[in-house]
């Protein structure tokens, strides 16, 4: 099968790849072509994942395709945006007929629960890797950004944190756990869901926002960077799982939580009056002041930062 008729048996016919709204023409021509309502801003990102550094090199390809959606379509919803269309670049090792039915599954499944519309790529050979851009439109002027968190805002988060990273023994085949405990954090890991409906609440209300992708301390790191000031994080006001609990821990928990990464749900300030008028749920887990930088604080309010934040991907070894 050559490279036009695997886009067309695979990509091109299925439901996401049909059109929507915002998306005047989609697969078919050398450019896809997008609407914009007057008054809105084209919001992009893309996002790569690499096998055997995203992803483990063999792994169910309809998970994958929910996964490498669900994880630049986050980009969208930390921004505020309403979701529009995606392009996908797609290097395989080898044309597989199962493999490729399964990842389009799964990639479609994602695409219609976001309401992304497929609108281009490419396919080539080589390592597997596969790229995927996201587009989607914002009020101007609306776009939720990682400046402006001033002092006296909350440091807010929406959901639990650290279950994708406790997800990765179990992914990798390290650990074991009941099912009770592995399929919620399984779930996480493989089908993260963007938080566009929190987003677009915390367009006019929060300060500053994007997604955690690389761990809690880490990402807060970016918004007191941006925003020049010091966000402080309360170790015992993260929201933690139930099954995260279980599968390691209280301690080893919020480990996971603070520096794990892979949680796409967004983190976001916002000043105190403004908390009653979101109506997603909301979590409170610090403060911004003065200064800069990130602090982590015991129960008792003592400094407990640890050195190790995040995930980086050339970070240079000692």
């Amino acid at each position: 099968m050559g490279e036009f008729e695997l886009i067309s048996h695979y990509f091109a016919a299925a439901p996401c790849a049909q059109g929507g709204e915002g998306v005047a023409l989609g697969i078919g021509d050398d450019c896809a072509l997008l609407d914009l309502p007057p008054g809105e801003q084209l919001a992009v990102s893309t996002d790569t994942l690499v096998a055997g550094v995203h992803f483990p090199a063999v792994c169910d390809p309809l998970l994958l395709g929910q996964r490498s959606l669900a994880v630049a379509a986050s980009d969208l919803a930390a921004m505020g945006a309403t979701p529009i269309g995606f392009t996908l670049a797609l290097t395989l090792p080898e044309v597989s007929a199962g493999w490729l039915q399964a990842y389009a599954d799964g990639l479609n499944r994602m695409a219609q629960g976001c309401r992304l519309s497929l609108i281009g790529g490419d396919t080539t050979r080589g390592p597997l890797s596969i790229t995927v851009t996201v587009f989607g439109r914002v009020p101007a002027g609306q776009a939720l950004r990682r400046s402006g968190a001033r002092p006296g805002d909350l440091l807010c988060v929406g959901g639990e944190l650290g279950n994708a990273a406790g997800a990765l023994p179990l992914v990798l085949g390290e650990r074991q756990a009941d099912e009770q405990v592995a399929q919620p954090l399984l779930e996480h890991y493989w089908s993260p869901s963007p938080q566009f409906g929190l987003g677009q609440q915390l367009r006019g209300n929060a300060t500053s926002a994007l997604d955690i992708s690389d761990g809690l301390l880490a990402d807060c790191g970016h918004i007191a960077k941006a925003s020049g000031v010091a966000l402080e994080v309360n170790l015992h006001q993260l929201p933690l799982s139930s099954a995260l609990v279980d599968l390691l821990g209280h301690e080893a928990a919020l480990q996971a939580a603070l520096a794990g990464g892979d949680d796409y749900v967004l983190a976001f300030t916002l000043p105190p009056a403004r908390l009653a008028t979101v109506q997603a749920p909301v979590h409170v887990i610090g403060r911004v002041l003065e200064g800069q930088g990130v602090t982590l604080r015991d129960r008792q309010g003592q400094d407990i930062t640890p050195r190790q934040r995040g995930y980086q991907h050339f970070r240079e070894t000692p």
